[in-house]
């Protein structure tokens, strides 16, 4: 994009070379993707979450008109009665996201037809295909980084398996849950996974290693999309446009890619399709190195405040811990673990292994605490708590109309076998249970 002009000035090379004829299904689907990927980008987090990472706002397509022209598709077009879920879940494949990217193709399609028709007469985009290409770079790039610092902390998938994981049956976990506990359980594949996310950032943000950024991209959005689609994560429309993304930008290469792994043919360095002055062109390399460092300091700034806030380095509740039920006296439910994991949550493990989680507040001043049920405003415990000795804890008080008394005993998180077993450079034979 921005490289050396060492064939003169700009005035001089487009007085010598005509400029290039496209083929008309090359500008027809340019005028395509010049829309629909724009808008993609501009509608989803790509945008605020992306290029502008410390804006903090929501994406264009849940604030109005956009809302509302989403709305009336999913509900005319999908048929949808029931109310729809825009934010606030953590998925990217709502039926409200299906039909932003029905919406977008409408758009889209409209859009390249009544273009088309207007600038018949056109024979290339050398200067629209140019920028285009550079907001693509800066989209998909700022992405893949935002990713990428989320797992190389990492925080993502979490800092270790949860104290609820370890003594949940393996049974009961969903497939997206046997994902993001096997990425846990393993902080360094995860945090390597990151950075290949993160290379692949940072090379698409400089114009020199576009190409390579966007072939590192590819593989790791590949990866991720067949994770997705494998383990039934609902990033499958998102992480696919992705793959979109990065082949877009490789598709011009494609022939000195070929040239050089399949052919074993030399292959010349592609020529920038608008010409520049080199005054010019190290303003704009410049201002992208800027934009680059902005980022990334961004994302390394919000991933540090992560890991303190709710990752490997955010603080324990006071009695954290896997606290095994000893002995009982409750007029209902009874209980075979109390989990202490997180400080404004608390598990309570039923006999058949079930877990039902409880939002807590904790005094430990007074020795209480507070319980309520997420999904349930009218249910309410109030405990008092005791802890004679560092591995032994008692509990006592009201819950939901019921007096309990319940005596607890810690267990040594060491002793499950997915946390003590570690890393071995020798082993005689596989140690796989």
């Amino acid at each position: 994009m921005a490289g050396r002009d060492n064939t003169g000035s700009s005035a001089e090379l487009q007085a010598t070379t005509p400029p290039p004829v496209w083929h008309a299904a090359k500008r027809v689907a340019f005028r395509f993707c010049f829309i629909y990927f724009g808008l993609y980008i501009a509608t989803t987090q790509m945008f605020w979450g992306g290029l502008a990472p410390m804006a903090n706002l929501p994406p264009l397509a849940e604030v109005p008109p956009l809302r509302q022209a989403i709305s009336w598709i999913a509900r005319h077009v999908f048929g949808v009665t029931a109310p729809l879920v825009i934010e606030g879940s953590g998925s990217r494949d709502k039926i409200f996201d299906w039909a932003q990217v029905c919406l977008l193709l409408a758009i889209a399609a409209i859009g390249t037809l009544v273009w088309s028709l207007l600038d018949r007469k056109r024979h290339s985009y050398l200067v629209a295909e140019d920028w285009f290409r550079l907001a693509m770079r800066l989209g998909l790039g700022t992405t893949m980084l935002s990713y990428g610092a989320s797992k190389a902390v990492p925080l993502q998938m979490g800092y270790g398996p949860t104290l609820s994981r370890l003594v949940e049956p393996f049974g009961n976990f969903s497939p997206m849950g046997v994902l993001w506990t096997f990425m846990g359980s393993s902080p360094a594949y995860q945090s390597f996974t990151g950075c290949m996310e993160i290379l692949g950032g940072v090379l698409l943000l400089l114009p020199q290693t576009a190409l390579l950024g966007a072939l590192v991209s590819l593989a790791v959005a590949f990866q991720i999309f067949v994770l997705n689609m494998t383990y039934d994560v609902p990033v499958k429309l998102f992480s696919f446009h992705l793959v979109l993304l990065a082949l877009f930008l490789i598709l011009p290469d494609l022939t000195r890619l070929r040239n050089l792994f399949l052919l074993n043919r030399a292959t010349a360095p592609r020529a920038p399709t608008v010409a520049r002055s080199r005054r010019r062109s190290r303003t704009i390399l410049a201002a992208q190195m800027c934009f680059a460092l902005y980022v990334t300091g961004s994302m390394a700034y919000g991933a540090r405040q992560g890991w303190n806030e709710f990752g490997g380095g955010a603080p324990k509740p006071p009695l954290y811990g896997i606290w095994e039920v000893e002995q009982m006296s409750v007029d209902g439910q009874g209980w075979r673990r109390v989990i202490f994991d997180r400080p404004n949550r608390v598990a309570f493990q039923a006999m058949n292994d079930s877990l039902v989680t409880f939002n807590a507040t904790i005094n430990p001043n007074s020795r209480t605490f507070d319980l309520t049920k997420p999904d349930d405003p009218n249910w309410k415990a109030a405990l008092t708590f005791d802890r004679p000795a560092n591995d032994h804890l008692t509990l006592k008080g009201e819950m939901n109309g019921h007096q309990v008394a319940i005596a607890l005993r810690l267990i040594d998180r060491k002793t499950f076998l997915l946390v003590n077993r570690g890393f071995h450079w020798v082993q005689e034979r596989p140690f796989n249970r």
